[in-house]
């Protein structure tokens, strides 16, 4: 016998971790300032990041309609950048270093649903993006993910696997193609 999803019985798991006050003021400031394409001002985007308690290192670049759900679960080293249409879905922690990438569309997914019970229970992941890595436009990263030193997930790529340092990574899901070599 097939048992059937009962989402009447589901069981809230999401911690915000503020305030209901803050994550409200959050969401408007999400909306009128980083969601939009008509705010070009990076270092009051900055402000409000550490404001609302992320951690943001020095030259760091927050491109317009950036999407980030809680910037206290939140950590962005210097001169990292984040491109247009990021969305930064951190239910729990994202860690992004130093001179990482997060190119245009790409998508930092830290949670999902546990589909083998039937209460579909929310099971949450950190995300982890070491120094100098690149994410290509429109890649995923999934959760629990660790993007090592210097890895590279290409366009419209999807990381459901920790990335080795120094790996460029390509595909659904995405397999190692080759080494990443500086000249």
């Amino acid at each position: 016998m097939k048992k059937e999803v009962n989402n009447a019985s589901f069981q809230e798991t999401l911690v915000i971790g503020v305030p209901k006050v803050k994550y409200l003021l959050w969401y408007f400031i999400n909306v009128f300032v980083f969601k939009t394409s008509i705010f070009p001002i990076n270092s009051l985007k900055v402000f409000f990041l550490k404001l609302f308690g992320a951690s943001v290192g020095t030259g760091v670049v927050i491109k317009p309609s950036v999407n980030i759900k809680f910037p206290w679960k939140l950590v962005i080293g210097d001169y990292a950048w984040i491109g247009e249409h990021v969305w930064i879905d951190n239910l729990t922690n994202v860690y992004i270093g130093k001179s990482a990438c997060i190119s245009q569309g790409a998508y930092l997914l830290t949670g999902n649903h546990n589909f083998s019970v039937t209460t579909f229970d929310l099971v949450l992941k950190e995300i982890t993006i070491e120094n100098g890595v690149w994410i290509g436009a429109k890649a995923i990263v999934c959760p629990g993910v660790i993007c090592k030193s210097h890895s590279v997930l290409t366009v419209a790529s999807v990381a459901t696997k920790d990335l080795e340092p120094y790996g460029i990574y390509q595909g659904c899901p995405a397999t190692k193609i080759k080494e990443r070599v500086f000249h």
